[in-house]
């Protein structure tokens, strides 16, 4: 009698072998692909660049590009070029606080002199003494101005002058400058002057008198190296100290409420 081979259980039947198990797509993070998700970090992460830079940037690629083509060297020294006037320009997303009375920092910077003064001329305030809270902007730091208050704006008035270093108290008189006065939702009025320095050679402003604005909108831009007073209304105690550091747009300079007799 012939002898008969045993049945094999079908895949997945008590005794047989384990049926394979199907081929898993990888995960989602959130139902959105991986690489855009990456991608939309590295894009939020870095700041945008306002639109004055953009020619100055343009024109360092040129000549990076122009003597890597004429030399065949070069390359790194220009990206490195590129990537820091590119950082001159940088515009970051800001918050302002939810203070309706602040008066914000209207740069980034280091808080290099607090003084009562007259008003300068081009202001067209009260001619009596007030707070001034200078903030010098270094090389490195953020270059756009930014509203202190919501309101709008009374007067602008450029003059010309010299090129002293902007953390000289003269420089407020002596050097090139920008001057706006703002008229806030309060009625009070705060002035707002770009000063040139050293190594600043344009001043640029985008808002125009008669304009409505809002705290923490960038209204302008200083090139490579400056200097902006805020000029209080009188009595506006300041809330920072010389040697602060100050964030354009968030940063608490004074608040209305809060005098110099107390609030």
């Amino acid at each position: 009698m012939a002898a008969t081979t045993p049945a094999t259980p079908p895949p997945g039947a008590p005794g047989g072998r384990p049926e394979p198990s199907p081929p898993t797509a990888p995960r989602a993070t959130g139902g959105e692909n991986p690489l855009l998700h990456a991608a939309k970090l590295v894009r939020e992460a870095v700041p945008p660049l306002h639109p004055g830079g953009r020619p100055i940037i343009a024109a360092v690629v040129a000549a990076a590009g122009a003597v890597r083509l004429l030399t065949g060297r070069g390359t790194g020294a220009g990206l490195l070029a590129t990537a820091a006037t590119a950082a001159f320009f940088r515009e970051p997303r800001r918050v302002p606080p939810p203070r309706p009375g602040a008066v914000l920092a209207p740069a980034d910077g280091t808080v290099a002199l607090i003084s009562e003064v007259v008003p300068p001329a081009e202001l067209d305030l009260p001619r009596e003494p007030v707070t001034r809270i200078s903030v010098f902007l270094s090389v490195l730091d953020v270059h756009v101005q930014r509203i202190p208050m919501h309101g709008r704006i009374r007067s602008v008035e450029y003059r010309p002058g010299a090129f002293l270093s902007a953390d000289l108290d003269k420089a407020s008189e002596d050097n090139e400058r920008n001057a706006l006065v703002l008229e806030t939702q309060t009625g009070h009025l705060v002035g707002v002057v770009q000063i040139a320095g050293l190594l600043a050679r344009r001043i640029r402003c985008d808002v125009r008198a008669g304009d409505e604005v809002a705290a923490g909108e960038t209204y302008g831009l200083i090139r490579f190296g400056s200097r902006v007073d805020t000029y209080l209304p009188p009595g506006v105690a300041p809330e920072v100290s010389v040697g602060q550091r100050t964030i354009g747009g968030e940063t608490v300079l004074a608040d209305l409420a809060v005098t110099k007799d107390g609030p």
